[in-house]
């Protein structure tokens, strides 16, 4: 699975309370990704994303959009190694 990667990014703006979290679920589920999503104590969100790197990418442009409720200001967020540990895209709570 050498195009398979992992996506871990923080993303702020207004992310919180507009629905950001399912977005993002929303579109990992369309890519058929795997990770998760959850909200941070400072306002931010957090993700990590398992899929094909092609994937991937439009998984970031989708959530660097973000939701029509929301605004993202800010995508920090690196490539790490694949490592096939989730079994599906979930929200943490």
């Amino acid at each position: 699975m050498t195009d398979y990667a992992r996506l871990h990014g923080y993303v702020s703006g207004r992310v919180q309370g507009v629905g950001f979290r399912y977005f993002v679920e929303d579109a990992a589920g369309q890519y058929k990704l795997t990770g998760w999503v959850k909200n941070l104590f400072d306002g931010k969100v957090e993700f990590a994303a398992e899929g094909p790197k092609g994937l991937l990418a439009d998984f970031l442009k989708d959530v660097s959009r973000g939701p029509i409720t929301g605004h993202v200001s800010n995508v920090d967020a690196k490539w790490e190694n694949y490592t096939g540990e989730f079994e599906k895209f979930t929200i943490k709570f």
